[in-house]
């Protein structure tokens, strides 16, 4: 059997590049080598986020990206596509996000089996404007027409679209998110020092991760918190992909309360999580939140918007608050934060990155069982 050349496509690169895809690819596609020896695989990242190599028997290749809110991703994702073909001549394209899917077409027209991750309606992200988001739609109707299997991480998302394509119900998995489960580091072994470079002290913080776009609702999360005054610190870690005014905005609140720790490694994160009073996602639109897994999974009491995809999570009612409600917000602030942890085994179960893997390599299986072209000719 030769060998079935798997190309990833819609990220920036991996690893430890910031955002939930990247954070996705990272986790399950080394995961997924090490299951099969029979896939390779090359994932196609964006310049000058990565610069290609090796991670974890994984090949990263770097191609060029207009650098631009609106371009960025649709121009590196039509080099991928070509150089998948005609490079690599991939058997199988991967594509991560609905946007990215608008070249899946393209990718069926040239002769690959395509796959694509639905991380979550990109079209409902207020950094986007009218043209954007209609693109974005059009790139998920592109995802639903031309994939010949569509993963969806969010379960509400994959009911819906069901619902809307009852002939395709076949073709749409549900395959989650994980739980991230972190390794440990050299920055774990002098935690306290960690915490001190952000002026933090462990049980002390609350803490917020993700980018600084409208979407994550940091905004509702500062005023929040400056009307609680809980008496603890805030940390929000997290940086901007383009700076705009929203993120100068927010970081205009930076002070001795309100503390901005930038983009942070996976050792730096998991000490963040551990030491933090209670985790707050008070996102407006998720895929399915990485973050707040990542924090189920160390044991961070847990508060999030009441936004279906945090509610697929299904945690207990009380850790939930109204989206963008900063007064339920700021009653929940001075809650008992111990009443707000969550059964991390429970998270853990649902969520778990070996079984995502798992799940994806079936669907490459299926693909390769249907095509044939895994086979030699004598096996075919």
């Amino acid at each position: 059997m030769t060998k079935i050349r798997i190309c990833i496509a819609g990220l920036r690169g991996i690893p430890g590049i910031m955002g939930g895809i990247e954070s996705h690819c990272e986790q399950i596609f080394p995961r997924l080598r090490e299951m099969g020896a029979e896939y390779d695989i090359t994932i196609i990242g964006r310049r000058p986020y990565t610069t290609g190599g090796q991670f974890r028997g994984v090949r990263v290749v770097a191609l060029p990206a207009i650098k631009h809110k609106y371009l960025e991703a649709i121009t590196n994702t039509t080099l991928a596509v070509l150089y998948a073909r005609f490079a690599l001549k991939a058997h199988i394209l991967h594509i991560h996000g609905i946007g990215p899917a608008l070249l899946g077409p393209l990718a069926r027209l040239l002769g690959m089996k395509l796959v694509v991750t639905h991380h979550g309606q990109d079209f409902k992200r207020q950094k986007w404007n009218a043209l954007a988001k209609a693109a974005l739609r059009l790139g998920e109707s592109c995802a639903t027409a031309a994939a010949h299997r569509l993963i969806v991480v969010s379960k509400s998302v994959t009911e819906e679209l069901r619902r809307r394509h009852p002939k395709l119900g076949a073709r749409i998995d549900y395959i989650p998110n994980g739980a991230t489960e972190f390794a440990a580091s050299a920055a774990q072994n002098d935690e306290s020092k960690v915490l001190a470079q952000f002026g933090l002290e462990s049980g002390r913080y609350i803490l917020a991760v993700g980018r600084l776009v409208p979407e994550k609702g940091f905004h509702f999360l500062i005023d929040a918190f400056k009307d609680a005054q809980p008496g603890c610190k805030l940390a929000i870690a997290g940086a901007a992909d383009h700076e705009d005014d929203y993120s100068r905005a927010l970081l205009r609140h930076a002070g001795e309360q309100i503390r901005f720790c930038g983009f942070q490694p996976h050792d730096v994160l998991r000490v963040l999580y551990r030491h933090a009073a209670l985790f707050v996602l008070p996102s407006t639109h998720e895929g399915l939140p990485i973050a707040a897994l990542e924090a189920a999974n160390l044991h961070v009491p847990l508060l999030l918007s009441d936004i279906q995809p945090n509610l697929d999570i299904e945690l207990p009612p009380a850790n939930y608050f109204p989206t963008g409600d900063v007064a339920a917000l700021s009653r929940k602030l001075l809650t008992d934060y111990e009443t707000l942890r969550v059964d991390r085994s429970a998270i853990v179960r649902r969520f778990n990155w070996r079984r995502v893997s798992e799940a994806t390599r079936q669907v490459y299986a299926a693909l390769v069982s249907a095509s044939g072209f895994g086979m030699s000719q004598g096996e075919a």
